[in-house]
């Protein structure tokens, strides 16, 4: 079978996909993207470029959907270059956030297609106006909502639509979700898991050492900002580093705003950092940004309580693989993690806005050897059941057949070996960008 896959910031969702796809005899694989430095042996990689524009140039309520119609353009242009050189896609797979895929209906029209609806805004219920720090005015409600053309525009097509979970599925007017099929995303176990041996030595990140009696308190977000919850971590690490001499806390995470609110002049981790400081002894806690995936791991596994906070928004996926790790987590008490964890089972839950409940908490595991080992058994055993990596792509499999009517498993062309080069980054997962000026 033929492929085309289209993600802005390559592989996106699709690493572990594409990657299955292409270990399978007779699959071919093209994807569409803008340039960056990940690879993958094998993929038929096509980059494609925005042209620069004035963003005041047009009204600010649709500057999200000229930028998408912009995007469709490219790819569109790229698309119908794959055609003339031969390549016709059975299935085109993407990401319908950016508006990428839009026109390539028009350059496939037999072609049917498979977008991942990830998220419908809202200007209340779900992460809009969900922390009272950071209030929306009402005159940004029109910008929430327009943010959801490009989701309009999307199931227009009429074609098919996947995400990963129930809670945003739910999040879509019910008209829309009969195109949208559950996929639960899936960890591979098997490097994600438990480590009974993680505390026998000491563990040194960047000069900062973890020695085997230490209490490791670990937190984990793409990027250090309000939106998972860093302000309410933070402001709970006085309390947390009193009552626990023994305790020492790994965040990690970058300084850029993924989505929310900035901060004139300053990062988010420098302006949390002066609100404490001097309320807490800052040798405890290392912050080293963005890490390799093999120590990301690592601190998982060596974890003794995990926090994990986040608005009512797209989970990260550092959640799932925290579950993977075994780890002892403290989430958030909000409706997509409540998806995933059961308070007192598989994890504990606290108020995501609550500095001193979240100390409570995380103290609590620390202290509570038995409800730690039930969480982590717990945890384990939700990944196990739910998060497998075989389990997600025999499910991919069975949605791209039951697409196509062909079953992806018995292809059988034959294709040339291609060049080998680098392997992707993990952290090349990128979702679209929230309503800024009203989070």
């Amino acid at each position: 079978m033929k492929f085309l896959f289209v993600h802005q910031n390559f592989p996106g969702q699709y690493l572990h996909i594409i990657r299955h796809l292409i270990r399978a005899p007779g699959h071919e694989v093209a994807f569409i993207t803008e340039p960056n430095k990940n690879n993958i042996p094998g993929i038929r990689r096509v980059n494609y470029h925005v042209k620069e524009y004035r963003a005041d140039a047009v009204h600010p309520n649709i500057r999200d959907l000229n930028l998408a119609m912009m995007r469709a353009d490219a790819v569109g242009r790229m698309g119908a270059s794959l055609k003339q050189l031969g390549f016709a896609p059975d299935l085109i797979i993407g990401h319908h956030g950016w508006g990428e895929l839009l026109n390539l209906t028009d350059v496939f029209p037999s072609t049917p297609m498979l977008g991942y609806f990830e998220f419908y805004y809202e200007p209340e219920g779900s992460d809009v106006g969900f922390d009272p720090e950071f209030p929306s005015a009402p005159d940004q409600f029109p910008r929430v909502r327009a943010m959801n053309a490009v989701n309009h525009l999307a199931l227009a097509l009429n074609h098919h639509g996947q995400t990963p979970t129930e809670w945003q599925r739910s999040l879509y007017p019910g008209w829309a979700q009969q195109q949208i099929a559950l996929l639960p995303e899936g960890v591979q176990l098997d490097v994600c898991k438990p480590d009974p041996g993680a505390h026998s030595q000491p563990l040194v990140v960047n000069d900062f050492t973890i020695n085997p009696e230490d209490k490791l308190v670990t937190y984990v977000a793409r990027n250090l900002e309000p939106y998972r919850g860093f302000h309410t971590m933070m402001r709970a690490l006085p309390a947390l580093l009193q009552a626990r001499p023994d305790v020492k806390v790994v965040m990690l995470g970058g300084d850029e705003v993924s989505y929310g609110a900035r901060i004139a002049n300053m990062t988010w981790r420098e302006f949390m950092s002066r609100e404490i400081a001097g309320k807490y002894d800052a040798s405890r806690v290392l912050m080293p940004g963005q890490v390799p995936y093999e120590t990301h791991v690592r601190l998982l596994q060596r974890s003794d309580a995990h926090v994990y906070l986040t608005y009512p928004f797209v989970l990260s996926w550092s959640l799932r693989e925290a579950m993977a790790c075994g780890c002892a987590i403290v989430g958030a008490d909000v409706a997509p993690v409540r998806e995933f964890i059961e308070d007192g089972k598989s994890g504990v839950l606290t108020d995501c806005l609550d500095p001193g409940k979240l100390a409570t908490r995380v103290v609590e595991l620390l202290e509570d050897s038995k409800l730690a080992a039930k969480i982590r058994k717990g945890a384990r055993a939700y990944a196990e059941k739910h998060l497998d990596m075989g389990t997600y792509l025999a499910r991919y499999e069975a949605l791209i057949e039951k697409i196509t009517g062909e079953d992806p498993r018995l292809s059988t062309k034959v294709l040339a070996t291609p060049k080998p080069s680098p392997p992707a980054s993990p952290e090349s997962r990128r979702r679209p960008a929230a309503a800024k000026a009203a989070r």
